[in-house]
This record gives structure tokens, C-alpha cells and sequence, in this order.
């Protein structure tokens, strides 16, 4: 059922009402855990999230981002002997061959190369205390309160710490990272001679798993950050010195996407939008189509409208006005059309000049729903 409050002279809110089957909270072996939606950032379960831990590898995640952001991933980069017989685990780099950065990513994220890492920090920078005052200023910028870097492998430090919601945060700005994405999905690839297998074994036993990072020390324990995605949506689980942690993320899985339904939010003919006209009143926007997604209790969808180049002519109700691109946090997750229908004022026609339309986007191609105009339409689940 739909019902539809106007928030302001320009917005409508449709909500969605369900009951959600949900699952009794998860019992886990780990130290410290969440789980994190990757799209809205909500917290569906946590222990101990913001207790700061040694991190091992999990380190990586911040490594393999600073370097995609800083550098071009097809350049080609001579190892240095600098960056050979690093302890820990390894991709067994020789000085003087030659890799391309991409090669070396697969190498850092796939088998934990800790002679990837310095490496990569090279390739990057003048030296590792560089690249790793990167890491630090990325920290900052992502608001990870709990976390501070020494090096970029992960190998112990006193001040090289992080916590499990800080992780969480960290893999859900890279993930948006198309780049990123693909390296810590690859199950297998071979680079040069080398086959490289993927260490992360959900990708093999988890629906939907895309991966992210496994970490072990001796005095950190076992630690992984994790990945999926079913029905469109996708979480992120981080356990750190957890025993158990395949099986416990797994569990984490079941219980996280239990907390979602698909439900039909938008439906064709529900009115999205009014926007103001030149000539005064207001002209009604409306769905063209139905919209149905997988949503949990009280989550919110915006709709923004987008108009195509010309609009000026098209004023009859029930033509088509343009689309309107539905956002589920700061994603993308859809497009439906809108029609005209209707004014507030009578003999108002709607092939007016919109006056806000110079602050709506003109694509759906941005990141960013707000900032758009007055012109959007929200749609929640609430149970």
C-alpha cells in the first residue's frame, strides 16, 4: 500500500508497508563484527565494532584503493630489490622483472603479496613512509576514527590498528571502485608464469560472494572482510580474530539478506513530483511504470526527475516528460519514466520553462542524488 505525504511544494514521499520475517541475531565466534549494508551504510548487526584490533593483511583493502586512486593501472614498473624477500606471505617478486601495477594488485589482493604492497607503495610514491602518509590522509577523508597505518602489508604494528566498523567502511568506498571490484572477485588468474588463486575461499561456498580480503597474524588472529551480493542488494561482513570465520560469515550472510522483501514502491500513475512553472502553478509529474526492488524495514529510495534535452513540446497528459532515476543511497539502482499529469492551475500548460530546471541533472550518471532541486520523490519500506 502507498501512501503519499507532500514534504514540500516540489516532493512527494510514497511508503511502503510490510512485515519483515526476522531472522534471531547471529551468534558468532569473533572477537569484533558488523555487517554493513554497501549501499546505505546501515548497521544490521555488530560486537565490538569500534574496539581497536591489529589488522594483518586486511591492511591491504587501503593499500590496493590509495594505489588505483593515485595510479595508471596498465603502467609498467620494474621491481626493485627493495621490494623482494619481504616476510610474510608473497608472490615471490625477482628484482629487475617487470609488472604492470594491475599485475602487482592481483598479486597483493588474490595471494597477499606482502612484496606486492611495497611494491605498489614505490610504484607510487617516492618512498613506503610516503605512501603509507597517503594511507593516513585516506583514513581521514573516509572518517576512519579507529584507524592508523604504519605500513602497507599488515604486518604488526604498535600504532597499525583498525576496528571492525572502520573495515566495513573502508571496503564499501571501494567496492564502488569498478577496479577494485573486479581484482577482489577474480578467483584465478595467471600473470606471466605465475597462477595467482584468490585466498578468500566464500567465493567458492557463499551465494553471491564478490570477494574482498582475508588477513592472518600470529598475534591478530584470523581476520577477513567480506563481500556479496543477492537481489540486487550487497553487504559487507568483517570478523576479526574469528576462528570460525567462514562459517560465521556465512551465517552473517543468511541472516542479512533475511532482513530484506521485494516490494513493488512505485507504481504506474503514482504521482512522483510537482514542479513550479514560469507562468506560475505547478505541473504534476507521474510514474510511467511500475518500480519494484528488494528494500528493508524503514529504508528509503529517492526518485530524481531528469528531462531530456527537449521538452518544450511535450505537454499532454500522459505523454512522456522524461525519467526519473532511482537512487538507493548514493546508487543508481534504476530508471523509470515520468509523464505529465496535469497542473494546479487551470489553462497552465506544462510545455512552460520549468524554473528549477537548470538544478536537476541531466543524466543519470551521477553519484549523488541531492543537490538536485526540490523535484524528488522518496519511497520507503517500514514494518
Amino acid at each position: 500500500m502507498l501512501e503519499r505525504i507532500i514534504r514540500t511544494a516540489a516532493a512527494l514521499v510514497a511508503t511502503v508497508l510490510f512485515t519483515l520475517n526476522c531472522n534471531a541475531a547471529p551468534d558468532l565466534s569473533a572477537g569484533s563484527a558488523v555487517l554493513m549494508d554497501g549501499d546505505t551504510g546501515e548497521i544490521l548487526y555488530a560486537h565490538h565494532a569500534n574496539e581497536r584490533s591489529l589488522i594483518a593483511s586486511t591492511t591491504k583493502i587501503m593499500t590496493a584503493l590509495v594505489v588505483i586512486e593515485h595510479c595508471n593501472l596498465e603502467m609498467e614498473y620494474t621491481v626493485p630489490p627493495e621490494a623482494t624477500g619481504i616476510e610474510g606471505s608473497s608472490m615471490y617478486l625477482k628484482a629487475g622483472e617487470v609488472l604492470t601495477v594491475s599485475d602487482l594488485l592481483y598479486g597483493l589482493m588474490l595471494h597477499s603479496g606482502n612484496d606486492a604492497a611495497v611494491a605498489l607503495a614505490l610504484a607510487c610514491s617516492d618512498s613506503v613512509g610516503e605512501f603509507v602518509a597517503l594511507m593516513n590522509i585516506k583514513a581521514q577523508e573516509l572518517g576512519l576514527e579507529n584507524t592508523h597505518f604504519e605500513n602497507p602489508n599488515g604486518l604488526d604494528g604498535e600504532n597499525h590498528y583498525s576496528t571492525a566498523y572502520d573495515l566495513a567502511k573502508l571496503t564499501q568506498c571501494a567496492l564502488r571502485n569498478e577496479a577494485f571490484k573486479k581484482i577482489v572477485s577474480t578467483k584465478s588468474i595467471r600473470i606471466g608464469e605465475r597462477c595467482l588463486t584468490n585466498h578468500n575461499k566464500l567465493l567458492w561456498r557463499v551465494e553471491g560472494a564478490i570477494g574482498v580480503k582475508t588477513g592472518y597474524t600470529r598475534a591478530a588472529g584470523r581476520i577477513l572482510v567480506s563481500a556479496a551480493e543477492r537481489s540486487g542488494r550487497q553487504l559487507i561482513a568483517v570478523t576479526i580474530c574469528d576462528g570460525n570465520d567462514w562459517q560465521d560469515h556465512g551465517t552473517l550472510y543468511d541472516y542479512g539478506f533475511g532482513q530484506y522483501k521485494e516490494k513493488t514502491l512505485i507504481e504506474a500513475g503514482e504521482k512522483i513530483a510537482k514542479i513550479p512553472l514560469l507562468s506560475g502553478g505547478e505541473a504534476f509529474l507521474c510514474a510511467g511504470e511500475d518500480f519494484t526492488y528488494t528494500v528493508m524495514e524503514n529504508e528509503t529510495l529517492q526518485v530524481v526527475p531528469l528531462y531530456p534535452k527537449i521538452a518544450f513540446d511535450v505537454g499532454r497528459d500522459g505523454s512522456l516528460a522524461g525519467y526519473g532515476a532511482v537512487y538507493l543511497g548514493q546508487r543508481q539502482i534504476g530508471k523509470i519514466e515520468l509523464l505529465w499529469g496535469g497542473t494546479d492551475l487551470e489553462g497552465t500548460h506544462t510545455k512552460d520553462i520549468i524554473r528549477s530546471r537548470n538544478r536537476l541533472p541531466q543524466s543519470g550518471g551521477g553519484d549523488d542524488p541531492s543537490g538536485t532541486g526540490e523535484c524528488q520523490q522518496e519511497a520507503s519500506g517500514a514494518g
